[in-house]
Order: structure tokens, then C-alpha cells, then sequence
């Protein structure tokens, strides 16, 4: 098994999940340099990981660190200026979410790594953290029938600082990105039409969306209504998937399966997967890829019907209308 070079640009605080998560893989990946403008945050991040390389200036990261795989954690608003010399230099990536601030970019960076022949990977690590793959395998087996419908709600209270607060896109695409990835894994399915409403409140300090409600139709005939709210001082996340035989009861760390009369779960599966650990598996993915040809499962082709949603639950909010999309793309 190789042992890959890895390099990260942005020392950033989503910076710290990706090195807790990768320092327990020696074998299969190494962190040999860091990138970041700031030296304070640059040097802190180096020192605390033992990163014997520290770049202040991208080229000069691409140019001599020598990596073989770069781990992209800069804010959105400045992603393509970053990620266009890493793929012009033939660098895979693995890029934290949400891969871009709208779709239109985050297609023109897919088709530009096609281009190039270069992959990227989207750190959707909510696949695994959250109960999404353990509902999707539930699902699979066929054990509550046919999905009829998805309810999901995530309800707490974030003040957010830094560059977030001046994003125009603020809870969705901090959580929605999450949340919508997750539904697609579970369903099977790709979206038909999107329909949101969305304000902002007062309770917290940011340019962007607090508070939203989102419903969406899928093209197997399921449809997912999800609220977020940043503004709640009472906090809940769960999920209740309703099939024809039976009903799931959903959060982090378990799911209870429900059948008609029944006020107690006939059974429970249990989830104990970190961010940290699912942040190395999904750059696992990549690796696996390189070595064997196969597109990633959480690819950026694979990662634009996730963006497809969240960009029209944006438009249909400030439209004030259904957008239509047709195989998961925006029509």
C-alpha cells in the first residue's frame, strides 16, 4: 500500500479536523507541508503537527513541497483562484465543503480537473458521521419498504465569526450541504424540483440566511422536507424516514425502526463515527481512486448533484418559486 505526500492549503480551524483525523494513518498518507498566508495560524498549525515545510505563497507550495495530494481548506469565496493552479499542476484534491459558493462555479471547476484529468474529492464526511450510510443500507434491504417521505430537522443556536459572516449563503451551506448529500445517499435518487423559503434573524450576526425550510422532490417519487435554523436556543437534529412498512427514527448516533402499533423500536442500529475519521475516509476514497482508475464515490461529479440542491433552494427563495431540475441538474 502506497504512502501518499500530503500538503494542506488554508490553517484554518476546519484545518485541526483534518489533521486529527489523518494523524493515525502513518502507513497510508503523510503530512509534509502547510500552506497559509497568515504566519501566526501557519506556524501554530505546523508546530502543534510536526509540518516540517510551511508556505506563506501557493506557487511556491506547488513548486516545491513535493506532495503528491493537496487538501484544499480555504473559504469558498476564494476556492477557484486556489484550486485552478493545484489542478494546472496536476495535483489532486481533496476539498472541504461546500465545494463551492454556487453551482456554476463548482461546474467549472469539475469540468476543468476533467479536463486536465485530474480528480477531486468532496469532504462530505457527514455520510458516515451522521446516520445516513447506516439508513441507506436499511433502506437497501428493503427493511421499511418504499421511502414515502423524509423530515429533517436541525435546530440549535451558531454565531459564527470571521469570513462566514459576510457570506451571503450562510446556514444551508454550512449544514443544507450536509443534509442534502444525505438524502441523495439514502434514496438512491436525484432531485426533480426544489422549493425553500428563508430569513434571517436578528439573534445572530452574519450577511446570510439563520433560518430555512426546504422541501424536495425526488425522481423516484420520495419527497424530503428539512428546516435549519442557527437562531434556536433549543437544540435538535434528528430525521424520520417513513417508508410503506415502517418508520425510522434517526440521529447521530442511532436509528430505531417503527412499525404500525408499535410505541417502543423493534430494532436499533447504532453510530459511533467521528468527523475526524470520516474526514479520513473520504480522503481515502481519493487515494483508492488513484490507484485504481475508478471515479471516487464522493467525487466532484458526484458532488455537483449535492450543490445542484443547495444552489436551488437559494434561487427558489430569492425567486419565490419551484426550480426544476432534471436528472439532479438545475434546469
Amino acid at each position: 500500500m502506497k504512502t501518499y505526500k500530503v500538503g494542506l492549503v488554508g490553517a484554518g480551524g476546519v484545518t485541526e479536523l483534518h489533521l486529527e483525523g489523518y494523524k493515525n494513518h502513518p502507513d497510508r498518507l503523510e503530512i509534509v507541508a502547510i500552506c497559509d498566508p497568515n504566519v501566526e495560524i501557519l506556524t501554530q498549525k505546523a508546530e502543534q503537527y510536526g509540518i516540517r515545510q510551511q508556505f506563506t505563497e501557493l506557487d511556491d507550495f506547488i513548486q516545491n513541497s513535493g506532495i503528491d495530494v493537496a487538501v484544499v481548506c480555504t473559504p469558498t469565496s476564494i476556492r477557484k483562484q486556489v484550486v485552478y493552479p493545484l489542478l494546472e499542476a496536476g495535483i489532486p484534491l481533496f476539498v472541504e465543503k461546500p465545494f463551492s459558493d454556487t453551482l456554476a462555479d463548482a461546474t467549472e471547476i469539475t469540468n476543468k480537473a476533467a479536463m486536465l484529468g485530474v480528480p477531486i474529492s468532496v469532504n462530505q464526511n457527514f455520510r458516515r458521521h451522521f446516520t445516513f450510510d447506516v439508513v441507506k443500507d436499511i433502506v437497501t434491504q428493503d427493511t421499511i419498504g418504499k421511502v414515502t417521505s423524509i423530515v429533517f430537522n436541525n435546530l440549535f443556536f451558531r454565531q459564527d465569526s470571521g469570513w462566514r459572516l459576510q457570506c451571503e449563503r450562510h446556514a444551508l451551506s454550512v449544514m443544507g450541504i450536509h443534509w442534502f448529500d444525505g438524502f441523495r445517499q439514502i434514496l438512491g435518487s436525484e432531485a426533480v424540483s426544489v422549493n425553500s423559503l428563508m430569513r434571517s434573524s436578528s439573534a445572530i450576526n452574519c450577511a446570510g440566511e439563520t433560518d430555512a425550510t426546504v422541501q424536495v422532490a425526488f425522481e423516484n417519487g420520495s419527497m424530503a422536507t428539512y428546516v435549519q435554523s442557527f437562531s434556536s436556543p433549543f437544540p435538535r437534529t434528528e430525521m424520520i424516514v417513513i417508508g410503506e412498512t415502517g418508520t425510522l427514527f434517526c440521529t447521530h448516533q442511532r436509528v430505531e425502526l417503527y412499525r404500525n402499533d408499535t410505541k417502543s423500536p423493534l430494532q436499533t442500529w447504532h453510530n459511533d463515527v467521528s468527523r475526524e475519521t470520516a474526514t479520513f475516509e473520504g480522503l481515502n476514497q481519493l487515494l483508492v481512486s488513484l490507484e485504481t482508475g475508478d471515479e471516487a464515490p464522493n467525487s466532484a461529479q458526484d458532488n455537483l448533484k449535492t450543490v445542484a440542491i443547495l444552489d436551488a433552494a437559494y434561487r427558489s427563495s430569492s425567486e419565490q418559486r419551484p426550480i426544476i431540475l432534471n436528472q439532479g441538474v438545475v434546469v
